[in-house]
């Protein structure tokens, strides 16, 4: 007997439906309550399918609500209900997903997917037939139902299909698709290709034995009316160019100029898709020679896509120039992600060098438009093709170029400048010649009229900063930096906010060609902080700590400390503990501290305070979560993480001064815990502050350390990179203190560095880091460390000679110096790597050269002067010189 509702139930029901669409809180309220209760009837959701397949008198809305309550049950607790209420919907699923109503049809799809995704693709067996076989349909309503729900299963379990759980079903699905590439219903088409299009990245073996076919019918599809069909042509297009670049290579000059097309598709969604063809193409080995040809076409596609549509501009406010009175909406902030902490030395030519493992962060010029849109997407492109194609670029843009940075016109104008700036980094040796005219004209539209043109003359300058920074700076630098510092305290926010974003990049190229400015730029950066809003005011942090990282111990005058700090400590009073504006303030706190050394002694005790209660109280919430996870909510770890890299910040500025505030602390008992965490990016930042501590007041640590030896040799995992390269330079820095009393912890940690500093492809800081401590290990021990010396003296020797020289490097090579005398022999065969590595320092102090020169002279001596010069025959001539002129070999 097949299941029938009952009349009271059903008005239940549909009053319930009623009511939830109801925008009164209280009446949400007890909607939520009600449908708790019915959940305890088994056969609740009977009813919610009828409504949705069966109640044809109800309005479509209400029907397709009771099917999203359904869907929403399915996921919570499908695996709890009884056999035939699932059968029963399944069954009535199938029977009505041709119904006439789009919505109803739409609605059908999800759920049934949400039953296939709950596992029930093998346990439903019928599924795929069927909905395979109701393609056949006569009944256009059936044959798109069909189609809707088998787009959305493919989009949902593509890997489950492709698998031989299902015993293949590809095999018969993906023909089956092909065929209705030819359907006369566009909106058939259109599924057949989405369907299909699912396949491609995994590259599932149905599609591969068909991939032929599958082109072709792509190409016949080529000029469909239909937006949606040519929007998955291209996309279609655009994977394939990733996943089985072979087969378009024959056919590649008319997929391009059928995306040249594309691109200029009146239907913005289909330029958009079309327009990925290009940033995927770049990437590919066969651009230059596959473009070549084409870029005169191209470029001015691309050029033209970069303007502001007419609906950005209205997204945008573009007509409203001044809003710097309006407070943010909470929701318009995006969350931010705090770096934590990596420990990395000097390089020769340049600062340290950032972690390879680090991405670094693209910013974008218009990111509170975070969807990706054409403008975007075009100068990205253009952006990765001057990469591609560097100076070969110019010709086909410079002539363009004239006539939109000075048209009248600011939405042309304005992305005349976006162009210059997308093609700073790909270009910029072409570009140097006219750089010398362009730049004093874009410093100029830094005073546009128009809010747009100002934020994106921000935005492109900040891409030149470097060539600026290069020449005189009362050329460029001067000029620039004063108007920039006034479009810091423009009326527009958007401004304010590109105009601190690309000081934060001016002060990192000019470093301490700020310092004669800093007056003048403190009093700016000062009084932004009264003037900007919510989500300025995050941004304008980076910027001072940009600042403080940039001119370091310069900034540790009076005058700047008493106008910096009073602002930055009124904050750090207002902000709670559990407010996460406190990050990028407790981050720019902790580059100021590093900067301002004794100088920020007056704040630290507050300050030092706080961290230590942030990382205290989160420690305290893990623990309560870990024990009643249905009592407690999970801590958010990045207060402890930003808290611990402040501590590192007050230990490297304070030097010797943090002793007394350790003291009174319980800190070290804290860090224990911290190393222990189970999230990295805890442990990383606990063995940062642990190296940070050693140096500054090791007599603390000291007790310590039989307890953390062993954690840091079990962190030695270079699976986390960083989590890794800490925990090897804390342990350096230990070693360095504990002289001979290293002796026992040896064993604990030098087998996994010397394993790390052999593996392949290890980022070039941890190698660093790695050598520094293996060096300094056998300083202090040598007796432990030197048998091992064949083992690593190569691998050591090529990681530190591009290193500049420094405190790290002389022990370092001090350690090698001494190993190499317990054990003359370890060396022997890499002898040549020895010397080069002995030939990069630049002025080792008299001690450690005395040592380099015994060295030399002893292996010369040992293997005797016909063989000397035999061997020194294999030297790069460069190094031949330096031996012969620094010791005399």
């Amino acid at each position: 007997m097949e299941w029938q509702p009952d009349e009271q139930g059903l008005q239940q029901v549909l009053q319930l439906l009623k009511d939830s669409q109801s925008p009164d809180t209280a009446t949400q309220r007890a909607v939520q309550e009600k449908l708790e209760q019915l959940n305890q009837f088994p056969d609740f959701n009977n009813y919610l399918i009828f409504v949705l397949t069966s109640l044809k008198s109800e309005d479509e809305p209400t029907r397709s609500l009771s099917g999203l309550i359904l869907k929403n049950n399915v996921k919570a607790h499908y695996q709890n209900f009884p056999p035939n209420v699932a059968d029963f919907i399944k069954r009535e699923c199938l029977n009505n997903i041709g119904d006439p109503s789009p919505l109803i049809r739409a609605t059908i799809g999800i759920l049934i997917t949400t039953i296939a995704s709950k596992g029930e693709l093998q346990t439903w067996p019928e599924l795929l037939p069927q909905l395979c076989n109701l393609l056949n349909s006569e009944d256009y309503n059936t044959c798109e139902g069909s189609f809707g729900a088998l787009q959305k299963i493919c989009e949902d379990s593509s890997e489950l299909l492709d698998s031989d759980a299902l015993n293949r079903p590809l095999n018969i699905m993906i023909p089956k698709f092909l065929q209705f590439f030819k359907h006369c219903s566009p909106k058939i088409r259109s599924h057949a290709i989405a369907c299909v299009n699912q396949f491609i990245i995994g590259r599932a073996q149905a599609l591969m034995d068909n991939i032929d076919t599958f082109i072709e019918s792509l190409f016949a599809l080529a000029g469909d009316e239909d937006s949606e069909v040519r929007k998955n042509v291209c996309r279609a297009l655009v994977m394939l160019l990733e996943v089985r670049i072979d087969r378009l290579i024959p056919h590649m000059h008319s997929i391009i100029q059928y995306m040249l097309q594309r691109t200029q598709d009146p239907d913005e969604n289909v330029a958009l898709e079309a327009c990925e063809f290009w940033l995927t193409l770049a990437e590919q080995p066969i651009c230059k020679e596959a473009l070549s040809g084409h870029l005169v076409q191209l470029i001015p596609i691309l050029v033209n896509g970069m303007k502001y549509s007419e609906i950005d501009i209205i997204l945008l406010k573009g007509d409203v120039e001044e809003d710097e009175t309006i407070p943010d909406s909470e929701q318009d902030i995006k969350p931010r992600f705090h770096k934590s902490r990596t420990v990395t030395l000097q390089h020769e030519g340049g600062e340290g060098e950032e972690g390879e493992d680090i991405d670094e962060d693209e910013d974008d010029d218009d990111d509170t438009l975070s969807d990706w849109n054409l403008r975007k997407c075009s100068a990205a492109a253009l952006d990765v093709l001057a990469n591609v194609f560097r100076e070969e670029l110019l010709p086909h843009l410079l002539p363009l170029l004239k006539g939109l940075l000075f048209h009248p016109d600011w939405v042309i104008k304005e992305s005349g400048i976006l162009v210059l700036g997308a093609i700073a980094e790909g270009c910029m040796q072409g570009m140097v010649p006219y750089l010398p005219e362009l730049i004093p004209h874009l410093i100029q539209c830094l005073c546009d009229k128009k809010a747009l043109v100002r934020s994106i003359a921000c935005w492109t300058l900040s891409r030149y900063a470097h060539w600026v920074v290069s020449q005189p700076p009362d050329n460029h630098l001067k000029p620039l930096m004063t108007e920039l510092l006034k479009r810091i305290l423009d009326g527009n926010k958007r401004v304010q906010e590109a105009a601190c974003s690309a000081f934060a990049t001016l002060e990192e190229e000019a470093c301490t060609e700020l310092v004669p400015y800093l007056s003048f730029i403190l009093d700016t950066l000062v009084f932004a902080f009264g003037k900007y809003q919510h989500k300025n005011l995050l941004i304008l942090y980076d910027a001072i700590g940009t600042l403080a990282d940039s001119v370091g111990h310069h900034l540790n005058q009076p005058e700047y400390i008493q106008k910096l700090m009073p602002p930055l400590i009124a904050k750090w009073n207002e902000l709670k503990d559990e407010d996460k504006d406190l990050f990028p303030l407790l981050e720019c706190l902790s580059s100021v501290a590093t900067a301002l050394q004794s100088g920020f002694l007056p704040y630290c005790e507050p300050v030092y305070q706080r961290c230590v209660t942030l990382v205290q109280k989160t420690l305290a919430q893990a623990m309560m979560y870990s024990q009643q996870p249905d009592q407690y909510e999970a801590p958010d770890k990045d207060f402890m993480i930003v808290a611990l890299d402040l501590l590192s910040g007050l230990a490297e500025g304070l030097g010797g001064h943090v002793d007394t505030l350790v003291a009174r602390s319980n800190i070290m008992t804290l860090l224990f815990q911290c190393m222990q965490d189970t999230m990295p990016e805890v442990r990383q930042s606990s063995f940062a502050l642990l190296g940070d501590l050693t140096k500054a007041c090791f007599p603390h640590v000291k007790p310590c350390i039989a307890e953390f030896m062993p954690i840091l040799g079990t962190n030695l995992n270079p699976e986390f990179i960083s989590v890794c390269n800490n925990a090897t330079w804390a342990i350096g820095e230990i070693c360095m203190q504990m002289g001979v009393e290293m002796q026992p912890y040896i064993a604990m940690v030098l087998n996994q560095l010397v394993e790390i500093i052999n593996r392949p492809n290890t980022p070039k800081t941890l190698l660093e880091n790695t050598a520094i401590t293996i060096g300094r290990l056998g300083y202090v021990c040598p007796q432990e460390v030197a048998p091992m010396l064949p083992q690593f003296i190569r691998p050591w020797c090529t990681s530190l000679r591009n290193i500049r020289d420094n405190e790290e490097k002389d022990s370092a090579f001090r350690g090698i110096c001494i190993m190499i005398g317990v054990n003359p022999g370890g060396v022997v065969q890499d002898f040549i790597f020895f010397c080069d590595a002995v030939a990069s320092w630049v002025n080792p102090k008299d001690d450690l050269r005395d040592m380099f020169y015994k060295i030399l002279h002893g292996f010369k001596e040992q293997v005797g002067e016909e063989n000397w010069q035999q061997f020194s025959e294999q030297f790069p001539p460069l190094l031949k010189e330096r031996l012969a002129a620094c010791y005399g070999v």
